[in-house]
């Protein structure tokens, strides 16, 4: 197992690509600490960690919360008797969706940009000083291709994921003299409840069939196929493994070729 004995933060592990981390770390030998706003579909993902032999810890947080992030990286640090050694921030938001710039409310924007951005800050800021002091560890941030390309009425959303891969690389010099690596993974569109809700409000806006929408996204794939949460679990994994060792500040697209 590439993972045994580490310990790992996931935030946002409740639902979706979170969900799928967390089992996929566990899986690979990680005990896990689940943090998200919504606890009952935390413990969920929780049992099924414990079910795999692995220990598990549940800790309610909103990202963009210091004092809630604070408290839980230190409810983490005690959990894993003061070792953390891979942090994987999942959590975000969408924000409007096929809305051009000019009719986005500055209120939505901002709400976009401190999840996605602040709520990825924060987590980093909290459980770094442990790696630091252990000369030692692995942060993995979720991005997505709308941060390598831009991406036609959806600003905030590609502002903020722009955000993600600039401070990734900030944060990956920061670090690096201490043997910490920090990468980024840009799913594309990823096959989730997330984005039956995109495809929804698209079909919506568009006067379009849900599945017209879905085929669009296809089409615009080298590979011709939606991604699966597990895919972006995989890559989350290697860039948690020591088989990324001399990565850092990188990114890596998991999108079909929607970036090609």
């Amino acid at each position: 197992m590439r993972l045994e004995n580490k310990n790992a933060v996931v935030t946002g592990a409740a639902k979706g690509m979170g969900a799928a981390i967390t089992l996929t770390l566990a899986r690979e030998g990680a005990d896990v600490l689940l943090t998200a706003r919504d606890t009952a579909a935390l413990e969920e993902v929780a049992g099924e960690v414990r079910k795999l032999g692995r220990r598990a810890e549940v800790v309610a947080a909103d990202v963009t919360d210091e004092a809630q992030v604070k408290a839980m990286a230190e409810k983490a640090k005690a959990f894993f008797d003061g070792r953390i050694d891979i942090l994987v921030n999942v959590a975000g938001v969408t924000g409007p969706i096929e809305t051009p710039a000019w009719e986005i409310e500055a209120d939505d924007f901002s709400h976009v940009i401190e999840a996605n951005i602040r709520g990825t800050f924060l987590p980093i800021k909290y459980v770094i000083p442990t790696m630091v002091a252990q000369r030692s560890g692995k942060i993995v941030n979720i991005g997505g291709t709308s941060g390598l390309r831009g991406y036609k009425y959806r600003a905030a959303y590609s502002s903020s994921k722009w955000g993600v891969r600039g401070l990734t690389r900030t944060v990956a010099l920061d670090a690096g003299e201490y043997g910490i690596n920090v990468n980024v993974v840009c799913p594309g569109i990823v096959h989730t409840p997330r984005m039956d809700k995109l495809c929804e409000e698209k079909a919506r806006v568009r006067g379009w069939t849900f599945d017209q929408v879905y085929q669009e996204y296809v089409e615009d794939m080298a590979l011709k196929r939606v991604t699966e949460p597990q895919d972006i679990a995989d890559a989350v994994l290697f860039l948690a493994s020591d088989d990324s060792r001399n990565m850092t500040g990188q990114e890596i697209a998991v999108d079909g070729g929607w970036d090609v």
